[in-house]
């Protein structure tokens, strides 16, 4: 009966086992580490996916936006904004919502910064709202404590006609990318993690970007 609740109300696998936690039950939903031997078929997949979108930007995320892969467009993009990585800098785990957002990730190279954190801000409230978990609300804490993320009841519309798809407009220099993402999800998911997986493919708005990342994956 839990299960079937769970099931109607379209819950979230996760939300699901807490259910049946709360209701004095097992979890009925696995949370498999995408390294296990199980999940080697979805890894093939994921590869797959990243490779054949280059020369374009593409990540893999978990449902806190932190970073699990990403394929040579995606360090492709990184390196020419911020440079390369120093051999010496420690690993860190990174989280591509705090480095949108962040004055030292890849804000200071967002020519329309301010639009694009307004939809992905909003977006990671309707997360952190349907999602009810602590790690949804503390990320959501953790982008509105940046310095200047304005408060979500302060962020206001542009008024000028908007485009069908909201470009992300990266600059460096003289050179302009013009992107915009889609996300895709793994179907028929029996698992939590491979519910949660999400893969974010940016495509160019206009053949001078698509000609940039071309140059830029030919070296």
């Amino acid at each position: 009966m839990v299960l079937r609740l769970g099931a109607t109300m379209a819950l979230p696998l996760r939300q699901q086992n807490a259910l049946l936690l709360a209701a004095g039950y097992a979890p009925a939903w696995q949370e498999r580490d995408l390294s296990t031997p199980d999940l080697a078929a979805v890894n093939s997949a994921l590869d797959y996916m990243l490779a054949h979108h280059e020369p374009y930007p593409g990540f893999v995320v978990d449902r806190c936006w932190n970073l699990l892969r990403a394929n040579r467009g995606a360090l492709n993009l990184t390196e020419f904004l911020t440079g390369p990585a120093r051999g010496d800098a420690p690993l860190e785990k990174v989280n591509l919502a705090v480095a949108l957002v962040s004055p030292d990730g890849l804000r200071p190279f967002i020519v329309n910064w301010q639009e694009a954190a307004l939809y992905f801000v909003r977006g990671v409230r309707a997360d952190a709202d349907a999602d009810g978990a602590p790690a949804m609300a503390s990320l959501l804490n953790r982008l509105l404590g940046v310095p200047g993320v304005p408060a979500l009841s302060e962020m206001l519309l542009p008024e000028e006609d908007q485009a069908p798809l909201l470009p992300i407009h990266f600059r460096r220099d003289d050179t302009s990318l013009r992107l915009f993402t889609t996300i895709a999800t793994l179907g028929t998911p029996r698992d939590v993690t491979v519910e949660e997986i999400r893969i974010e493919f940016f495509f160019p708005m206009d053949e001078p970007t698509a000609q940039a990342f071309r140059r830029l994956a030919s070296g």
